[in-house]
């Protein structure tokens, strides 16, 4: 498959989805029921054990983490027990004197009520009891703490699963339960539950009068979310079917919160609530079919429909995911390999909170980047043996809990994760660039940005593998691990700013097809809401404001600090200028302070005034930029967030060249101009120019000093020539230090003479004067000359004035440009114009000579 690493596929320890088992019954069970069944001296122990093992079914997964299964005793009674995952200790909770098929069971969060769902043996009932009606589900909730009564809750033909509430915040009192009902006749209803102390336990108050609420009718697809007590339900309308949640709170008060129209005709199928549902067995007596669909969120608000109407063919596989929270939905067609002879079973799909995993077993995993999901290179599409997950088989896998996977047909629980040496693997050996970039925002983004997989994409980008053709590593990079970095503490500013400096993405998967649709956008049902649902309500809001826009424009930047730097400076703008500098002073300020380690980068403290600007503009711009939006923060907490910003900006491109250092062993603080430079002082070079080029196509600032140092590095490696045109092209920068150091550390050889001549040539005016003086050399006045040829021709186009010939003047000299130049300023100074001109002690003799003593080193003559 093209973009795959190189030499085939991956090994089994680097497939990019890695399971760790949280919960395996012959590990966490096994030892406990051989010991509860006679202890290991006993020859039954091990025929009994292997009986109860074949019979274990998981049948629930709690808040807590305890784990609730159940498993068939020597006379064919039905146990349930519960797994303490904190405690990592077996409890026996209840018995049944008789062969059951448990279909849902839980426990309140004290342990005192067990509520359980169960098919009755109809055959057995119906032998003894021909001629009486019997339910085929009957369901219980028994107290357990001790062992007491049995409530009988529902005795009907249709299945119910049980689901006990727990509270998000542990304020719910010890006397009082809440327990969901979620029927196959499309309802859901909740009951509440009392219990009063009795001696040592507690029993049930008044339970021949629970207080039951109908909470949603017509139900025609459910899913629980353990975690953040939601349940999720699809109801038919007049028009189109409707997603609508209700969040229920610690006080036992629930609210719907969400309604979204679905732009899909679900039709009439058969229930089968999400997240309830653990027997594998069921499924195949579900006609028709159930629904393929599963809501997944995301701590930043990220809200999706993932689902698959389309009957899954041999051929192709479609499969469409709704991305609420952006206002658009995609829908992929993939066409599945004719040579593979495995059988095609169910999606699945799986929450990795900022991805999810939609996978065909034995055809093909899909990483889809649901925090940006608008260019397809942040996302992973593997085929063939690389889209395994350890073995798993997708028709008997559920998630019950973000992150976590349980198989139904063994009773395992596992967490899952993404494979953090597998995305290094496709960062240094992918061909395609979209799985490279595909891993760096997933490192950065997902995994977690700090300072080892900072330095190890660095050593990636800073090694010649890391050629990319489509994209700057440097800049997404920079981008990607400051949006990390500054997104964590400050709700909603990942809407502000910008996690790649991609426009679009050309490229496409082989084999997949990828179709947008806009989509309506869901309503909220709630005011003033918090946490997810405020952050969901955030994202709502920027899609109505056309969300790209809202991030911070490099490219405005750009513009402002064109202008700053090519207007005339009035009183206003002198100001202005004056705070914009205080930024900049802020920032290497907080850069000094996060980097009071050794240095290896003979940086230095440069007065580089465009530098300076560009980096108190970028404070300034981004602080306007946050004052649009996040007002709500104050001033002072959006200053320090911009300074903050671009503070690390510069550290992390100071850290690349940390890294450069370290990697071809340069010598630290101590840095000469002098010599010839050394190969890794030319690879050196070559990176840095490769920042520079990055940064600049990004209007980033540049750490202090990083023209002086670059500029050094060019004066030992380059020749003459292609120093000058570095410089006359914009790569080089002078700045007053690094011309100093010129001027001053090298000796005045003829080729040194020709490079300071030369420097001294393309000099800034307002640097020019002050480094005339520096060098002691005829040749030192050519700043000076310039300026006083500059200020009389100014005199002479302002004035009136006749042309002379002057007498002396260039009477040896057959070069007629340079005569006609000199005669107009001999005249200038005639006519007493060059008083006013503060000449430096020049004069046009003295300019004649400059002239041509720089023709001569020019021309090596």
């Amino acid at each position: 498959m093209a973009g795959l690493p190189q030499g085939g596929l991956l090994p089994e320890a680097m497939l990019l989805l890695r399971l760790s088992a949280r919960f395996e019954p012959a590990r966490e069970v096994a030892p406990w029921l051989a010991a509860a069944a006679g202890g290991p001296g006993d020859s039954g122990v091990a025929e009994a054990l292997e009986n109860y093992l074949e019979t274990l079914q998981t049948v629930n997964v709690e808040r807590n983490g305890n784990i609730i299964y159940t498993w068939k005793g020597n006379q064919g009674h039905t146990h349930i027990g519960l797994y303490d995952h904190h405690t990592e200790k077996n409890q026996h909770l209840y018995t049944f004197e008789k062969d059951l098929q448990v279909i849902s069971c839980s426990v309140n969060s004290e342990k005192t009520l067990l509520a359980v769902s169960f098919l009755q043996s109809t055959k057995e009932e119906r032998v003894n009891l021909l001629f009486q009606p019997v339910s085929k589900c009957l369901t219980l909730l028994i107290e357990i703490h001790p062992v007491n009564n049995v409530k009988v809750l529902k005795a009907v033909d249709s299945c119910i699963r049980v689901q006990f509430l727990y509270p998000v915040a542990e304020t719910n009192s010890f006397l009082e339960s809440c327990l969901l009902l979620i029927s196959e006749d499309k309802y859901a209803e909740k009951i509440d539950i009392r219990v009063v102390k009795d001696g040592q336990g507690v029993v049930i108050a008044n339970s021949s009068q629970l207080s039951r609420e109908r909470i949603a009718d017509d139900l025609i697809w459910t899913q629980w979310d353990m975690m953040e007590q939601r349940l999720f339900y699809i109801v038919p309308k007049e028009t189109r079917d409707t997603l609508n949640c209700i969040q229920f709170f610690p006080d036992k008060n629930f609210k719907l919160t969400l309604e979204a129209p679905l732009d899909i005709s679900l039709g009439d199928i058969a229930l089968k609530p999400m997240n309830l549902d653990y027997n594998c067995h069921q499924d195949q007596e579900i006609i028709p079919k159930p629904l393929n669909v599963r809501v997944i969120t995301s701590e930043t608000g990220g809200l999706c429909i993932c689902y698959s109407v389309t009957p899954v063919t041999s051929e192709e596989v479609t499969y469409s995911v709704l991305f609420l929270h952006k206002g658009y939905s995609k829908t992929y067609t993939v066409a599945l390999d004719k040579g593979n002879s495995l059988e095609v079973k169910d999606l699945t799909f799986l929450n990795l909170d900022y991805y999810v995993a939609i996978y065909l077993p034995g055809h093909f995993l899909h990483l889809l980047n649901t925090r940006h999901p608008d260019l397809m290179c942040y996302s992973f599409f593997l085929t063939g043996g690389n889209a395994k997950i350890n073995g798993l088989h997708g028709s008997t896998i559920i998630s019950p809990l973000k992150s976590t996977v349980l198989d139904r047909s063994t009773g395992g629980l596992f967490t899952v994760e993404i494979n953090k040496e597998a995305l290094f693997q496709f960062l240094w050996n992918s061909k395609c660039d979209t799985y490279k970039l595909a891993a760096l925002h997933c490192l950065l983004l997902h995994i977690g940005s700090t300072r080892e997989i900072e330095s190890q994409i660095i050593q990636w980008i800073v090694d010649r593998t890391s050629i990319c053709f489509t994209f700057d590593p440097i800049q997404e990079f920079i981008i990607a691990s400051l949006y990390w970095t500054m997104c964590l503490d400050v709700t909603n500013l990942d809407k502000l700013l910008p996690y790649t400096p991609l426009l679009q993405w050309n490229e496409d998967f082989p084999g997949i097809i990828c179709r947008t649709h806009i989509i309506s956008l869901p309503a909220l049902k709630v005011q003033h809401c918090k946490d997810f649902w405020e952050k969901l309500s955030m994202s709502l809001e920027c899609v109505k404001y056309a969300e790209p826009h809202l991030h911070f424009n490099y490219k405005v930047l750009q513009r402002e600090w064109d202008n700053l730097l090519s207007e005339e400076r009035t009183e206003e703008r002198t100001t202005y200028m004056k705070n914009i500098f205080g930024n900049a002073k802020r920032v290497f300020s907080s850069l000094n302070m996060s980097t009071t380690g050794e240095r290896l980068v003979p940086f230095f403290q440069d007065e580089d005034n465009e530098q300076q600007l560009l980096t108190g503009l970028m404070v300034a711009q981004l602080k306007d930029h946050l004052a649009r939006h996040l007002q709500y923060i104050g001033t002072k907490n959006m200053d320090q967030i911009a300074v903050d910003y671009v503070s690390k900006m510069l550290r992390l491109i100071w850290q690349i060249l940390e890294n450069v250092w370290k990697k071809y062993n340069l010598h630290p603080q101590t840095f000469s101009i002098k010599g010839q430079g050394s190969s890794q002082e030319v690879a050196a070079f070559h990176i840095m120019c490769q920042i520079l080029q990055a940064t600049n196509g990004m209007c980033m600032p540049l750490p202090p000093g990083f023209h002086t140092l670059l500029m050094g590095l060019g004066v030992r490696c380059l020749p003459l020539h292609t120093l000058l045109h570095y410089i006359d092209h914009g790569v080089l920068h002078l700045t007053e230090m690094n011309t100093t150091k010129i001027l001053k550390e090298l000796d005045n050889t003829t080729k040194n003479e020709k490079l300071k001549l030369s420097i001294l040539t393309r000099l800034p005016e307002e640097i020019g004067h002050k480094m005339c003086h520096i060098w002691s050399n005829p040749a030192r006045s050519n700043p000076a000359a310039q300026n006083y040829v500059k200020l009389l021709l100014e005199k002479c186009r302002n004035k009136q004035y006749r042309m002379l010939v002057v007498d002396g003047l260039s009477a040896r000299i057959e070069f007629l440009p340079l005569n006609y130049l000199i005669n107009i300023l001999a005249e200038a100074e005639c006519q007493g114009w060059a008083a006013s001109v503060q000449p430096e002690n020049m004069n046009v003799r003295l300019l004649e000579e400059l002239a041509l003593k720089h023709t001569t080193i020019l021309l090596d003559l």
